[in-house]
C-alpha cells in the first residue's frame, strides 16, 4: 500500500478520541499476532517523540494490531499536563463547568491549556451577584481523589499556577456570590414576610381611613 494508507500508533489514538488525563504513554504497547499464530509485543515511548519530535519512531501499525495505553502511578505535573494537552494524540477539546454567578453557568467546551480566566470569560463572565476577587477551582483527579482550592482571580495575568492555572478535563470552576448580594438576600428574606404581615394588619386602617 501508499505512504498515505500507513496508520501509525498516534493516528490510531487520534481516531480513539486521544489519550486520557492518566495515561502513561511511556509504555504503550502494541500487540501483533505473527502468522504462525504467536503474540508479539513491542512498546512504544511516546513521551520520547514527544519531547523529540522524531516521528520516525511513531510505530506503522498493520491490520489486527492492537494498542494497550497503561494507566500512569503517578499524576503528571502542571507541565507535564500541559505538554500533553497540546500533543497531537490528545483530544481537541476538554469539558470544563463554571458554575454559580457567571452569566452562562454550565459546561462548557474549551481547547486544550485553556487559562482559568479565559473559561470564564467563555461562560460570559461575571454576573452582577458574583464576588469577583476569587473562585473555587474543584479537580476530580483521575486516580479518584478531589482537590479543591481558592484561586484569587485577576484578569491581567497571564498563564500561571497560583493566579491562572491551566484546566484540565472535568474541572469545576465555583463562582461565589458576593458578600452584598448575601446580604441583600438575607435582607429580602427577613423583610419580605415583615411586609406582608404590615400590609396585613394596615389594611383595616386603610379601609377606615376610605370611609373618613
Amino acid at each position: 500500500s501508499g505512504g498515505s494508507d500507513r496508520v501509525t500508533v498516534t493516528d490510531a489514538i487520534q481516531v480513539a478520541g486521544g489519550i486520557k488525563p492518566m495515561a502513561n504513554i511511556r509504555r504503550v504497547q502494541v500487540r501483533r499476532i505473527t502468522r504462525l499464530g504467536t503474540e508479539q509485543l513491542f512498546s512504544v515511548d511516546l513521551w520520547n517523540i514527544l519531547e523529540s519530535g522524531d516521528l520516525r519512531q511513531d510505530a506503522i501499525l498493520q491490520n489486527g494490531d492492537t494498542v494497550v495505553i497503561p494507566t500512569a502511578t503517578e499524576q503528571p505535573t502542571p507541565e507535564e499536563a500541559s505538554q500533553l494537552a497540546s500533543a497531537s494524540f490528545s483530544p481537541n477539546t476538554i469539558q470544563v463547568n463554571v458554575v454559580g454567578e457567571v452569566r452562562r453557568s454550565g459546561n462548557i467546551e474549551v481547547p486544550p491549556n485553556t487559562p482559568l480566566n479565559q473559561a470564564i470569560l467563555a461562560a460570559g463572565g461575571f454576573n452582577t451577584r458574583a464576588r469577583e476577587d476569587r473562585v473555587l477551582l474543584v479537580r476530580l483527579n483521575p486516580n479518584g481523589t478531589v482537590e479543591q482550592r481558592e484561586i484569587p482571580v485577576d484578569f491581567a495575568q497571564g498563564i500561571n499556577e497560583g493566579s491562572n492555572p491551566v484546566l484540565q478535563n472535568n474541572d469545576i470552576v465555583i463562582v461565589a456570590e458576593s458578600g452584598l448580594a448575601s446580604f441583600s438576600d438575607t435582607l429580602g428574606t427577613v423583610t419580605n414576610p415583615l411586609s406582608s404581615l404590615l400590609f396585613l394588619l394596615g389594611a383595616p386602617f386603610r379601609a377606615i381611613n376610605l370611609f373618613d
